[in-house]
Order: structure tokens, then sequence, then C-alpha cells
């Protein structure tokens, strides 16, 4: 790696920018700003560990790991704010900055996962660890440094290191590749309509946001695009069969085929994994990945997903007969359901059954009162106070940021919030950090946290106005921040969401669970224009339609764990094409067509470039871990303040500071049950 000789404080990354808290100084970082801080900042790394490496004391806790923990401190925080700004906020040139960076960081990570000497210094301490008498973070630390190390390919010798290093540069590029193919088709469809006719069905607020979206890309008329909001209304709400299947083929081949195709990177990205596997000595990557899970083996995931496939799959196929006798009681003509068909008729049916389209419920949840609900009801569980900061510097100017702090008047994060679609943001819900949280030298920096989605716009005549889907995306993700926002801990790779992949689900999913309670809906729910509160049969309704096609939207998400686990227990290349190697993985879980010309694989961001690769089928082990936790508030209050704290004290609070499975024990007082799962969604009974 060349030196460099600049200085941290000439780079406006690097240095401190003298804001509240050490917020990052948004309105003063230029793309140009972030190589040179790349290079100063790994630069730096390297130099710290060199000084471990040719410390001349023997190997102990404080000089070796504490110090590999504490080093590259500068580099967390380059890439922290790059990457984030890279998902939320793209552009060419960013896309250009990560895909030069990538070699970069896949180097220096292998500057130091492979660096022998290095390993030799953590072996070394681990060989002393039952004499060592250290708290049991420390423990934890020491023992997740040590597996890291062997994980990362420290015991490989001679030329598998280099395969090693030359395989996991070309993943890390690819897996960028995959995301920029991903956005760049999702922007390149729209579905211009100017003639009124099309617009049958479509509820007063789904048109007024096509006008919007025509609006914004300088069309007349309306246009409709993969958006999640604008994809989802007009797919629930479009009475032009035609048009549905149109966006429906769009969204489904998005990056199949075409100038942004993904599907020989998929095919790559899953041979790379299985050879790094190979060379580590697993039978497959799923293999390699799951053994550090709470599941702890491929074996366990794959009776865990036939456990609930079985009694699920005959439940959804019911379901959509169901929905089936309905539409062809209102008209429907075809033999089955295509996928184009299946939103809009069980949106019908679910409004025939429960009087309950999104039209009716919007209007009694704009985003303005959603947002201090959704505060208020962590204010209510565990004290937090959150204050609306107006001169923090943002990246985007729909970017909203929140001091948040604690019952005591303590300062605990700055929540980031990032709500509306644009074309430089991926579609999706997620949450992340700019900085994490840890304590070092007597000092606590509290976590940059940044919790974005894709909600619909305000128009001209109203604002942001949520679906109850969406009012529940909202809590997904704000559970996450919160694991992050009470975070406590000395030691960041062990703080906030550094958990298992299949436990940290579980702080954002039970807070959907709020969503379905008529107490803490009735507390906010009111019209937008009027002041109304929300019926109260509208209110019982939400909360009976809690299971509605419950069966069908968990065996859609056990089909997305089944193409994970194909893609990743390969044993070699894939002769097949991509689209026929997954329909042959989901082939015995359908309970709708498949289509010539559609492919999930290459739009799978969550596996191939967003870090659930062989974890997908974590959703459904946290939502068994949810449902579980969930029925203590149910069975004590849900705004049970003794049970909050507990849950806040094991779970939000702890990171991985523990075995996750001994922190959910220590919450929960027994391990769970998939059982717990199928009861909550009314798919067997007790």
């Amino acid at each position: 790696m060349e030196s460099v000789s600049l200085h941290p404080m000439d780079n406006v990354i690097l240095k401190e920018s003298g804001l509240p808290w050490g917020a990052p100084a948004f309105d003063q970082i230029k793309d140009e700003d972030f190589m040179p801080a790349f290079r100063q900042a790994i630069s730096e790394a390297k130099a710290e560990i060199d000084a471990i490496t040719s410390c001349p004391e023997e190997p102990d806790y404080a000089n070796t790991i504490e110090a590999l923990e504490f080093s590259g401190s500068a580099l967390d925080k380059v890439s922290g704010l790059f990457f984030n700004l890279l998902e939320a906020d793209s552009s060419e040139r960013r896309q250009q900055i990560a895909e030069e960076v990538s070699p970069m960081l896949t180097e220096y990570e292998m500057y130091v996962s492979l660096n022998g000497d290095l390993f030799r210094r953590v072996d070394a301490v681990w060989q002393q660890k039952d004499s060592l008498d250290l708290p049991r973070d420390a423990q934890r630390l020491l023992e997740q440094t040590w597996k890291d190390f062997v994980r990362g390919g420290a015991r490989l010798q001679g030329e598998d290191k280099k395969t090693y290093a030359a395989l996991n540069e070309e993943l890390s590029l690819l897996e960028l590749r995959f995301g920029r193919n991903l956005l760049a088709a999702t922007n390149a469809y729209v579905l211009h309509l100017t003639d009124p006719s099309d617009l049958e069905g479509l509820p007063e607020h789904v048109r007024e946001m096509g006008a919007a979206t025509a609006a914004e890309k300088g069309l007349e008329g309306w246009a409709f695009d993969l958006s999640a909001p604008s994809y989802s209304a007009f797919m629930k709400y479009s009475a032009r069969r035609e048009l549905r299947r149109d966006i429906f083929m769009a969204f489904n081949s998005r990056a199949y085929g075409g100038k942004h195709d993904n599907a020989d990177i998929c095919r790559r990205i899953a041979l790379l994994r299985q050879r790094i596997a190979a060379l580590l000595g697993y039978g497959s990557f799923a293999d390699y990945v799951l053994e550090d899970r709470m599941a702890g083996s491929l074996g366990k995931v794959r009776a865990f997903m036939a456990e609930l496939l079985e009694p699920s799959l005959p439940a959804a196929r019911e379901e959509v007969a169901q929905v089936l006798d309905f539409a062809r009681s209102r008209g429907f003509e075809g033999e089955r359901l295509e996928g184009w068909d299946f939103s809009y008729w069980s949106e019908k049916l679910k409004d025939s059954l429960y009087s309950l389209d999104d039209g009716k419920i919007k209007p009694y949840l704009p985003l303005e009162s959603c947002i201090p609900a959704v505060f208020g009801l962590a204010t209510r569980l565990y004290g937090l106070q959150f204050t609306r900061l107006h001169d923090i510097p943002v990246y985007h100017p729909d970017v909203q940021v929140f001091d948040v702090r604690d019952r005591d008047g303590v300062h605990k994060a700055l929540l980031y919030c990032d709500f509306f679609p644009r074309a430089s943001k991926r579609s999706g819900a997620w949450m992340t950090e700019f900085r994490g949280q840890e304590i070092r030298d007597g000092r606590e920096p509290r976590p940059l946290v940044s919790l974005v989605t894709n909600f619909s716009k305000p128009t001209a005549d109203a604002p942001s106005l949520l679906t109850h889907n969406e009012l529940t995306t909202l809590l997904h993700e704000f559970g996450h921040s919160l694991h992050a926002i009470l975070s406590e801990g000395r030691y960041g790779s062990l703080t906030t969401t550094n958990v298992d992949h299949d436990f940290v689900e579980l702080p954002s999913q039970i807070m959907e669970n709020w969503g379905y309670e008529a107490e803490f809906l009735k507390g906010f729910a009111r019209h937008y224009k009027t002041g109304e509160t929300m019926p109260e049969s509208l209110l019982d309704n939400i909360v009976a339609s809690k299971n509605f096609n419950a069966a069908y939207f968990q065996v859609r998400q056990l089909q997305f764990g089944l193409i994970d686990l194909a893609w990743h227990t390969v044993k070699g290349p894939v002769e097949e094409e991509t689209a026929a190697f997954e329909k042959a993985a989901i082939a015995g879980a359908l309970t709708l067509p498949s289509y010539q010309g559609t492919c999930t694989s290459t739009s799978f961001s969550h596996i191939f470039s967003g870090g659930y690769c062989a974890g997908y089928y974590s959703y459904k082990w946290a939502e068994v871990l949810e449902a579980d936790a969930f029925s203590l508030f149910e069975q004590k209050g849900i705004f049970n303040t003794e049970v909050a704290e507990s849950f806040r004290r094991e779970i939000l609070s702890r990171g991985s500071t523990e075995d996750e499975r001994v922190l959910y024990r220590n919450f929960r007082g027994h391990d769970p049950e998939p059982k717990a799962l199928l009861l909550k969604l009314g798919i067997v009974k007790n």
C-alpha cells in the first residue's frame, strides 16, 4: 500500500467535526474527500497492526486482543460514512469510488486476517484463556477474535493464502457490482400512463403518487416505478390486468438480462463463496456460515425450515384457493391466479372481510403523526426522549435528525431518519450506523444511527400517508435502531447490532406487534384532515386481520430461505441457468406459478450483496424468538415497564457480550420453540 503524507487534520472526514456528539459534517464532505481519507485511514490501520505484531512484550489481553479491537478507528469512521451514503444517496461517482476502494479494503482485511505474526500473538493469548480471569465481555472478545482469525484463513499456508485473498478480492467487487446493477435496473423502468382510463381501480392517493412521480421525472400524466410504495400500490389496486402484468414482470426480472444483468454474477458469487469455504475446510459456504450462528448447523436450519414449511404449505395453498374462489365470485374467469393477480384479488378479499383497504387506513396514518407515536412507544417502554434538531448537517434535505436521551437526560444517540424514495437510494428499508458504540480511554462516543425507508412522499394535497404495512415497517426498523441506541458495552465489535444474524431481527420484529394493538393505535391514529380518531370498527378489523394470508406470506419467506440455501450449498460451479437453478430450489414449495423471464436471485440483494448469505432463514428464526418473547408482554401488559426493562437489560443493551442463546434464556426463562410462531399465525392450534 502506498504511503501518504496527508495528516488526518487535513481531511474533513478524518478530522473532528466540532459538531455536538461528533456528528458528521455532511455539509462540508465532498466526494473527492473519500479516497484520500480511505488511503490515510488504511495506512494508519496498518501501522496500528504493525505496532501490535512488533510489540516486544509477551502477548497478553491488553497489548494484543484489546489493542486489535481498538485498531482501525479512522477506517471505521470513513467506511461508516461512505457505505451508508452509497446505499442511501448513491451517485455514479460514489459507485466508482466503491469499486476503487473495495480491493483496497479487501487487501487490508487480508493484511489482518492472514497475518501470521498477528495470529500467533492472538493464539498465544487464547491458549492462556483458562488462567486469565477475564470479565465476561473480555472472555467473549477473546473467543470471538480467535474464532474470527481461524474462520478468516489464519491457518492457511503458502499458495492457499494467496488464493484465499484473491477469491475475497473478486468477491467484494462482484458484490458491489451486483448492487450497482440492481439499482440501475430498478431505476430504468417506468410505467408511464397518459390515458385516464388506465388508472381504473386506483384510489385517489395512488393517483396523486403517480402524478407526483411523473412530475419528478418530467413526464405528463402518471408514472409508476419499481420503488416499494409505487409498485405495491399499483399491484393492489389497478383494475387493468395487462398493466399489472407489465409492472409485475418488470419487478420480477430486475437485473435479469440486458445491460444490468446479474445472472452470471449470482453464479460466480456462489462459486467464489464455495471455494472460500472449501479452502477453510467446510463442505459448503452454508456449513461455514451456520457454524457461527444460533442455529449452529446446516442440518438444524433445514430441520427448522421443514418444521415450519410442513404445516404452512398446505395452509398457504388453501389461502390462495380462497382468493381464487373470491375472485371468481366477482367475475374473474381465469383457471388460476397469476402472480399479477394475487395482490389485487387478495386486497379485495381482505376488504370484503374486514373493510380494510389501504385507502381507508392511510388517512389515519400520516407519517408526521406516526413518527412521534413510534418514538412515544419507546418513551413509554424505556423512558427515551426524542428531540428534533435543525442545526445538525444532513446528507440530503429529506433527512431529519433527533437527539435521543434517556429518562435521566443523558444523551444516548443521534438518530438520522431518511423516509422517502429517490433515484439515488436503493429500495427497501434498513437501519445502519454511521458510528457504533464503545468505551475507550474513559470516553464513550454514542451511536450515530441511520433509519432509512421508502415511504410515499407528500403530495401537493396531502402529507405522507402510510399503509398499515408501512407502519409496521417503521416499527421494525425502529426496533433495530433501539438495539443501537440502548447499547452498553466496551467493545464495538460486540455492541449495538453486532450479534448473530439469527438474533439480530428479534429487536426489530418484536416491535411490529404493537402495530396490531388497538391500545397503541388509539393513541395517535387520527384523520389528517378532520382530526377524527380512527373508528373503533377499523381498529378492530386491523387487529382481526393480523393473520390474513399469514401462511402464504410465511411460505414466501421460506421460499427465499430455500433459494438462499440452494446457492450456498453448491459444491462447485453452477452449470444451470440462474433462473432454472432458482426454480428447482423452490419447486416443491410453490403457491403461485413461476414464469419464463423472471428471476428472484438477480435482485436478491440480501444474500448477494447485503450480508444475509446463508442466513435468510434468520428472519423466521427471529420470528420464533419474537413470538415467544412478545407473549410475555401479552401476559403482563403490552406497556409493562417491568417486562420492557428486562428486555432492555437482557437483549437490547447487551449486543453480543454474551452468547445469544444465554441472553434469550435470561430474558424469557426458556428456549423458544417453532410452535410458538405457528400458534401466533394461526397455522396450528394449541
